[in-house]
């Protein structure tokens, strides 16, 4: 096992993101009750577009779970990747998952109306850049080298 492989020989992510991004979620409920930070649009409104936001989100987070499905791989970061998947929704973001569990974050808060689930969904995913996306990447430079390197070139790491 090297420095940047897990005990099940992926990433070394200590911390499951989806655990972040509920958190995150739980977390800006919560805080609605100590200083509430509304969104002052209708209703109608915040629920149609934060239905929008989660349903596209979704869509992306679902295919990038079939890529991985489709090629024999566990979406499980700690778990090993045996091939790069440059296919499908990683054509254009290394961290497709990633971006659809924020973005599904922020359409619930602005469906609630709540603008701290919106707030931390972004502080999620720094969090998750910082305990999954770079351990992610230190892996998979590592062990696919220079064909990562030039996938890490083309493609943004989220947009």
């Amino acid at each position: 096992m090297s420095d940047v492989e897990s005990k099940q020989g992926g990433a070394r992510v200590r911390v499951p993101p989806p655990v972040i991004f509920v958190a995150a979620i739980l977390a800006g409920a919560g805080l609605r009750y100590v200083f509430a930070l509304r969104i002052s649009a209708p209703l109608e409104w915040r629920l149609v577009l934060g239905g929008l936001l989660i349903a596209g989100a979704l869509l992306l987070g679902f295919s990038a779970i079939g890529w991985f499905r489709k090629t024999g791989q566990d979406p499980k970061p700690w778990m090993p990747s045996p091939e790069l998947i440059l296919r499908g929704p990683y054509k254009y973001s290394r961290n497709p998952m990633y971006l659809s569990m924020m973005v599904v974050t922020a359409g619930i808060g602005l469906a609630m109306g709540n603008g701290w689930v919106m707030l931390l969904a972004i502080v999620a995913l720094l969090l998750v850049h910082t305990l999954a996306v770079l351990p992610e990447e230190a892996y998979l430079a590592a062990k696919f080298g220079a064909p990562y390197l030039a996938y890490k070139e083309k493609v943004r790491r989220y947009l």
